[in-house]
């Protein structure tokens, strides 16, 4: 009987060094979500001054996808369709701070049907959104790992395999006050005006990615032994940063996303792919390596392959829209992007486009804008960044290969039509398949009119 009971004794502390649910055959799953972050601010994506060495360790344990995409630039939508493996004209939020049509499921009990616990930390559905999405717990509050998650894992006994999404509002705006990074020293793309206030609000921007990357490194190491080797671990961002021609845009600085996906034993360590794959793609990859019923009808495929080495293509074209941002941002586009080019359809040209930094211009936000309008007055340079960022043609048509900045537009170019035509037509029978009605939620501000700014909005209900 003592023998025994030194058995049992042994036995009870073998398994308190096993990792929680470490017996059960699925996979854990942590899912990182950035806000706003654009997919060349990372060093795993090139980025030469920010820091983020979490990211970087990550790319090199699991894979790095180059040519990951959003479904929308605009938050709301950007996670709606995440959550739905939808398009934003199928599950009903097409403009921001929207959400799906009464009787659109989540993904999420999919999960919870197939043995799994599914927690959400911080921004992840936007604010919530349909009573929490069917999240067995969902808390807004901004994600911190001493405040919320290690209070919650430390005091709630699970069972059963965990699917964990956490998000980070870094680096939406406001951006942080601080500058960890000189603004002499900061790049800024092509298409920005260099002026210091521009500048220093990029180091800003860029002290909160590397916040955001810390932050990351504290979460995934106090779960790394709670969960266990048998853990997938993905972090990709919603959209681009709230620069000017990236959030709210089709071009890539608003529409492509880093994604990093690492899951040990599967992946290959420090593998690419180029493989172009779509937000609406996440979760029913998610569900398919869970073993969990991927709902039929869905505009999201697994690319479980792709991560298994076993696939290297897997979509020929990205389609994307954009609805608007309530009365700050009412120009409506929609877009497809094949491997070397790209098509916008801008559907209210007469119209400025225009949106929450450059009619608000905020501290830690947009209030460069004021830098730009100044320089612009004896610089022609400026003066034209200006006017491409207001006004733009009804079409627009990029090679993506020798102008991966999208600065030339070739609408026009007698040697680009037959692409032209070819790519009208893909997205014109998308378009009718997603039955797109094309609408614009707003009065757009006319082309002619005075601009919209922080005064006058005011009294536009």
């Amino acid at each position: 009987m003592k023998r025994f009971t030194g058995i049992l004794v042994i036995a009870c502390f073998l398994l308190s060094k096993v990792p929680l649910f470490a017996q059960q055959g699925q996979p854990n799953i942590i899912v990182y979500l950035s806000d706003d972050l654009g997919y060349l601010d990372t060093s795993p994506y090139g980025a030469k001054v920010v820091e983020t060495p979490i990211l970087e360790q990550l790319s090199k344990e699991g894979m790095k996808f180059n040519n990951a995409f959003v479904a929308t630039p605009s938050c709301a939508p950007s996670r709606a369709a995440l959550l739905t493996g939808l398009l934003p004209a199928r599950n009903g939020a097409e403009t921001n701070h929207s959400y799906p049509k009464e009787g659109i499921p989540y993904l999420i009990k999919n999960f919870k049907e197939s043995g799994y616990k599914v927690y959400a930390f911080g921004k992840v559905a936007h604010y919530g959104g349909n009573d929490k999405c069917g999240f067995d717990y969902h808390l807004d509050q901004q994600v911190n790992l001493e405040r919320n998650i290690r209070h919650f894992f430390d005091s709630v006994k699970v069972e059963g395999p965990v699917c964990l999404f956490v998000g980070d509002r870094r680096p939406h705006v406001a951006w942080t006050k601080q500058m960890d990074y000189s603004p002499d020293e900061v790049d800024l793309p092509p298409y920005f005006v260099d002026t210091k206030p521009t500048r220093e609000h990029r180091s800003r921007y860029y002290t909160d990615i590397t916040g955001l990357d810390s932050e990351m490194g504290k979460v995934l190491d106090y779960l790394t032994p709670i969960f266990g080797e048998n853990t997938l671990t993905l972090f990709t961002s919603d959209h681009g940063a709230q620069w000017p021609f990236g959030k709210w845009n089709l071009y890539d600085a608003g529409i492509r996303t880093p994604l990093i996906v690492k899951w040990p034993g599967v992946i290959q360590a420090g593998a690419e792919s180029d493989a172009k794959v779509s937000w609406i793609d996440i979760l029913p990859t998610l569900l398919d390596i869970s073993g969990s019923e991927i709902p039929k009808g869905l505009d999201g495929q697994s690319f479980k392959r792709v991560l298994e080495g076993k696939q290297t293509h897997f979509r020929d074209e990205i389609y994307t829209t954009h609805s608007g941002d309530g009365k700050f941002n009412i120009y409506p586009i929609r877009s497809v992007r094949t491997d070397q080019y790209k098509l916008i359809w801008n559907l209210v040209p007469d119209a400025y486009h225009t949106n929450h930094s450059d009619i608000l211009r905020k501290d830690g936000a947009g209030a460069y804008w004021d830098s730009w309008d100044q320089k612009a007055l004896k610089d022609l340079k400026a003066a034209a960044i200006i006017k491409k960022y207001y006004e733009r043609p009804e079409w627009e048509f990029y090679d993506l290969k020798t102008d991966p900045d999208e600065q030339k537009n070739l609408m026009d170019d007698p040697e680009y039509q037959k692409e032209i035509v070819k790519l009208k037509k893909r997205l014109t029978k998308w378009l009718d398949k997603q039955n797109d009605e094309l609408k614009t939620y707003r009065e757009p501000y006319k082309i002619g009119q005075p601009k919209p700014n922080s005064k006058t909005i005011q009294n536009i209900k």
